[in-house]
This record gives structure tokens, C-alpha cells and sequence, in this order.
């Protein structure tokens, strides 16, 4: 799996160490924070600017990250539903970029920590773009809730990344808690799993990227809502661990320690 060059190594204590800060890593959102924006400005600022984004995405995924997407028809059925996309974070920039590429011309909303507000440039543009931000007090949650809710009955994509911290170049997959799938459940949904892979180039030291599109996974309405979390998990988890088989190059080694 390595190249010519060594790769480097992180060490880790836990899956949930960050390998990736940005300024103002630990702010909290204001108590007033809204997801919800029904002004007309927002509105044509929000498609404007996502424009520009997906238009950036088109020559960075292609030129810079070398993205190459599969299996991009699973998602051709429910381009007039709403559905759930769960991906591995391994791209601190890329991650923002491929999945407008991969649900195009479908827009998508992209649930992201509190930590990327602090992204120089884009943490101040990346939620007029689309990028819900999580909420970290209870009483904010109702109002998060309804508005993923609201997206899924306008037809919309809303992407996930249930590792929640970005480990770059890392080839396998980590754990997923069973409440990153209470969305699909409570919209009763589907669910798409897109995993990115690395391969060695003919050319240069940087990979490959070749992103695997997979599903329609489905709630399971005969068991109750606990369980249906638990088997879609295992679904899209099981999923992502046999296409993650196709990274064949590794830059970075991750190793505990």
C-alpha cells in the first residue's frame, strides 16, 4: 500500500482526536444562532454563492484532488426526494467541495462542527453555502431538527460526515455513533453512503481519489426507531469498509500511540 516516499505517521489515543484546528476551535455558537432563513436576500445570496462554490469544486476536485466519482447513477432515482448522504472525512478542504460535484445538479447541505466557523475565508461563507452548523445546547436542537426536515420535503441532499473529525489520507474507516442515522429515521429517508479511496498516480506523489457512490439504504419500518439507527449503521458502515478495500496508496499512517 505505500509508495517510493515513506509516509508520514499520526499518532492517535482515540478515534475522535482532531488532526486538523482552526482558529477559534472551541467557540460556541451565539444562543440566537437560526438555520432557518426565509428573507429573499439570504435566499438569492445562499444560491449565488453556492454556485460559486460548486463552480470552484468542479476545477479543484478535478486538478487539484484528482476526484474521480463511480457509481454516481444510484442517486438518479431520488433526484425529486430528499436523502442522506454519510461519508468518511478525510478531506479537510475537499470535503466541502465533492459531494456538490457528486449530487449535482441536486443541491446539498452539509452538516459541519463548530470548529469550521473558524476557517479563514470559508468558515464565514460555508453556512450562507449551505453548511449546517451542529448545535451544542439541547434547546437549539428542535430548531436544527425541523430545519433538516424541512430540506428532506424540499427534495434536498443533506451530507454527513459521522467521523466528525477530518484525519487526512487515512484509507480506513472509523466508527459511526448509531445517532448520526437518527435523520434518515425520523424523515424516513434514504440513506447513501459516499466513500473516498486513494490510489498511487502514474504521475506525482499525490493520490488518486475515487469516490464510491452506494445505496438506496432504507429505514427498516418493522423495528422501532433505536434499532432502525443501529441496522442502517451497520448497513452504510459495512458498505464503506468493503469499498475502502480499493485505497491501494497510503500517505499518511495512522498508527496508536
Amino acid at each position: 500500500m505505500r509508495g517510493k516516499k515513506a509516509p508520514k505517521t499520526y499518532y492517535y489515543q482515540s478515534f475522535t482526536d482532531d488532526f486538523v484546528t482552526s482558529k477559534n476551535q472551541d467557540q460556541k455558537l451565539p444562543s440566537a444562532y437560526s438555520w432557518s432563513h426565509n428573507s429573499w436576500g439570504f435566499r438569492w445570496l445562499s444560491r449565488f454563492l453556492y454556485g460559486l462554490f460548486w463552480l470552484f469544486g468542479v476545477f479543484y476536485c478535478k486538478w487539484g484532488l484528482h476526484v474521480t466519482v463511480k457509481n454516481q447513477k444510484v442517486l438518479k432515482p431520488y433526484r425529486h426526494q430528499g436523502y442522506f448522504v454519510y461519508g468518511n472525512h478525510t478531506q479537510p478542504v475537499g470535503d466541502v467541495f465533492t459531494p456538490l460535484q457528486v449530487m449535482a445538479p441536486k443541491r446539498t447541505y452539509m452538516m459541519a462542527g463548530m470548529a469550521n466557523l473558524g476557517i479563514p475565508v470559508l468558515g464565514k461563507l460555508i453556512p450562507i453555502a449551505g453548511a449546517l452548523i451542529l448545535p451544542d445546547s439541547i434547546h437549539q436542537m428542535g430548531q436544527f431538527n425541523r430545519e433538516i426536515e424541512s430540506l428532506i420535503q424540499r427534495n434536498q441532499a443533506v451530507t454527513i460526515y459521522p467521523e466528525a473529525h477530518v484525519w487526512p489520507y487515512y484509507t480506513k474507516i472509523r466508527p459511526f455513533p448509531d445517532g448520526a442515522f437518527h435523520y434518515p429515521v425520523q424523515s424516513q429517508a434514504a440513506a447513501f453512503a459516499m466513500t473516498t479511496t486513494y490510489q498511487k498516480r502514474r504521475w506525482g506523489s499525490k493520490p488518486r481519489l475515487t469516490v464510491y457512490v452506494d445505496g438506496p439504504f432504507l429505514p427498516d419500518q418493522t423495528l422501532n426507531k433505536k434499532d432502525q439507527r443501529k441496522k442502517l449503521n451497520q448497513e452504510v458502515h459495512d458498505c464503506m469498509v468493503m469499498r475502502s478495500k480499493e485505497s491501494h496508496y497510503e500517505t499518511v499512517h495512522y498508527q496508536r500511540g
